[in-house]
């Protein structure tokens, strides 16, 4: 009798072991996902890159809107309530104009440099998304089976326990 107590008994710890590692090897893994989401390996700019954001961050910001408003309305005005002779860009602002395009030809190549690079990154980004998904739907999998092997094994246990009950039930009603 008390062998057979103590295989259940011994049936149980490793029942317990085997769920104790289960959950220590998920912990492990799952320091290593955070440590990576924590501290992505930094991204190795080239200076063209690095002007392409700092452009695309600066025309893309009020503070370039207004300043740049500014600077139009003073040119304006200066050019048209200046005496004859002392304005550099009369009325149809010519020269205004090809200044404009200037920068408009040149920022337009560069913001969509930076805007690229980004669309890289977010398309990265949405990669590791979805492997971290999968990796997490895979592990779920994982768990449901590692859950039913636990479950056959405490199952056959219980079956165990009741056979040993059965017999001790018999024992003793043929002892009455």
């Amino acid at each position: 009798m008390d062998k057979d107590l103590k295989n259940l008994l011994n049936a149980e710890n490793e029942h317990i072991k085997k769920l104790q590692e289960i959950v220590r090897k998920t912990v492990e893994d799952e320091n290593l996902i955070i440590q990576n989401l924590l501290y992505p390996p930094k991204e190795i700019l080239t200076r063209g890159q690095k002007i392409s954001d700092k452009v695309a961050r600066f025309g893309g910001s009020w503070f370039f809107i207004i300043s740049f408003f500014i600077v139009l309305t003073i040119w304006i005005t200066y050019n048209v309530t200046a005496p004859k002779g002392d304005e550099f860009d009369p009325y149809p602002f010519i020269l205004m104009n090809l200044i404009l395009s200037c920068i408009a030809a040149l920022q337009a190549p560069i913001i969509m440099m930076s805007q690229n690079r980004q669309e890289e990154k977010d398309r990265k980004r949405s990669e590791n998304d979805y492997l971290i998904n999968l990796k997490a739907e895979l592990e779920i999998r994982s768990l449901h089976q590692k859950i039913d092997l636990l479950l056959q094994d405490q199952i056959k246990v219980l079956f165990d326990i009741q056979a040993k009950q059965m017999e001790l039930l018999k024992k003793i009603e043929s002892k009455l």
